[in-house]
């Protein structure tokens, strides 16, 4: 019970349990970025491409909620505009990432776009990490705040 407690509970000090929270937080807005994909192409008639830049954009914004206030308890800036300006901005990087993975897996490779989108989300997904464990919530910086919750 007690690691249980720690995993979804206690102050994430460690990068193991910050990397599982990611993971449980990427679930939840990989399920946001999937169901606007599929809603927005298949029930809205949206071209593909179309839907998956909207559906990228709900899901980070799911995914920037989940991370200021459960997986990570340390920022290096203390203006939250400019955390969010910063974390968006790698989500951009990450759209041009997804954009290009499905659209190349998807015309070249000849995938069902949802397969495409499969490779998309590992590849964006260990990138948006390791940039924002490391621009954004490493705890060691000289501008490192902590956050009360």
């Amino acid at each position: 019970m007690k690691k249980l407690s720690i995993l979804f509970r206690a102050p994430p000090d460690g990068i193991s349990v910050q990397v599982f929270r990611y993971i449980l937080s990427g679930a939840a807005a990989c399920a946001v970025d999937y169901s606007a994909l599929i809603t927005l192409t298949q029930a809205f008639k949206l071209y593909y491409l179309t839907s998956a830049a909207i559906a990228f954009i709900l899901g980070s914004t799911v995914s920037y909620i989940l991370n200021i206030t459960w997986v990570f308890d340390q920022r290096v800036f203390a203006d939250r505009r400019l955390e969010a300006l910063l974390f968006f901005s790698i989500g951009i990087a990450g759209l041009f990432l997804n954009h290009y993975c499905i659209q190349f897996f998807t015309e070249t490779v000849k995938l069902h776009y949802l397969g495409s989108k499969v490779i998309s989300t590992i590849a964006v997904f260990a990138v948006n990490f390791i940039a924002r464990k490391y621009i954004l919530f490493r705890g060691n910086g000289l501008k490192s705040v902590a956050v009360d919750r």
